[in-house]
């Protein structure tokens, strides 16, 4: 495998016939931890060129299986359809050998939504759109299983969920492993429709046409309630961060569950929050505790704070995103 850089790539295009001999530059993207991510420019286009390496970028060791990239490209050439235009970037081309595809970038004036949250600015129409886009992904999955039965392989959501979020948790806190084991449970075990599995503010880039979402990697056909948990435990994350203005971050999960409820019926609702809800206090339990935690958590309150909610949760299980909010509001405040 020839491992890509900002330095190789043009060669890497050029050679392959995929860029001509005219000027280009090449720019590495932060957009996560598993993969090179390059954004390569010319005067007619710009596009992303993205593979995947075997171990992450994170302060514990943690590998995952190279062709991961494989299901990202056919996944992103499944959902292209499903969603709202400009959602899911198109895939322009693979080279397999290399573990490498390449796919269309965002707007040029797109912000990554996670880095906007933190500076305070919250948007609740995009949240609300947030779960729209989410709600039609899992119901037109959940009607169209023919489309995701090719998923049903869950080796890298093991490898980059399963393992170092849920099962971490397990061994790291073992007070709350007995509560975490059901929604292992589910994970492996449920099939109801394409579960992103990596659903967040910093995969979303917004912009005056809506958003394009990015990194599709994890997806599976399993239990979509995990996207539900995942999403929002990074918008209560940011709530914490900036926890004299809970209030809005609160508004913020509502109108996401706005706009998911207006797009389900595979099941109901109620039993979808109820299980998201579950995955929800994990997941922020797990961006404190497990093999990946969040880098903005900086103060011990804060880390104290999402521990003490992620683990209240767990145990007591509320059934409604109302009552998660109202235990949020008494621990924030307090």
């Amino acid at each position: 495998m020839l491992e890509i850089t900002p330095d190789n790539a043009l060669d890497y295009l050029r050679s392959t016939g995929r860029l001509g001999p005219g000027p280009a530059r090449v720019e590495a993207l932060g957009w996560g931890v598993s993969n090179v991510v390059l954004r390569v420019e010319t005067p007619e286009r710009h596009f992303v060129l993205k593979q995947s390496r075997p171990q992450l970028r994170t302060r514990d060791a943690w590998f995952s299986d190279l062709d991961r990239v494989y299901r990202e490209q056919e996944v992103m050439q499944a959902l292209r359809p499903l969603l709202p235009d400009g959602v899911v970037p198109e895939v322009l081309f693979a080279d397999r050998a290399n573990y490498v595809f390449a796919m269309s970038h965002a707007p040029p004036e797109a912000l990554v939504w996670k880095e906007t949250l933190l500076a305070g600015e919250v948007d609740l129409g995009l949240g609300e759109y947030a779960g729209t886009v989410l709600g039609r992904m899992h119901e037109a999955t959940a009607r169209r299983p023919d489309l995701v039965e090719p998923f049903r392989d869950h080796t890298v959501f093991v490898q980059l969920r399963v393992d170092p979020f849920y099962r971490r948790v397990q061994e790291r806190c073992p007070d709350v492993a007995g509560a975490v084991e059901p929604l292992v449970d589910q994970l492996l075990s449920k099939r109801e429709a394409l579960c992103h599995g990596d659903y967040s503010p910093k995969n979303i880039l917004w912009h005056d046409g809506g958003f394009t979402l990015v990194d599709y990697e994890t997806a599976h056909l399993g239990d979509p309630t995990m996207d539900l948990g995942f999403f929002l435990s990074h918008l209560m994350l940011k709530a914490i961060k900036r926890a004299g203005e809970r209030g809005r971050y609160f508004e913020l999960t509502r109108a996401f569950w706005r706009g998911y409820r207006h797009e389900v019926a595979f099941r109901p609702l109620p039993e979808l929050v109820e299980r998201g809800i579950g995955h929800f206090g994990l997941c922020v339990l797990s961006r404190v505790d497990g093999t990946s935690p969040v880098d903005y958590l900086s103060e011990e309150t804060q880390r104290r704070a999402a521990r003490l909610l992620g683990r209240r949760v767990l145990l007591e299980r509320p059934r409604e995103w109302e009552a998660v909010l109202a235990l949020a509001e008494s621990l924030l405040r307090g």
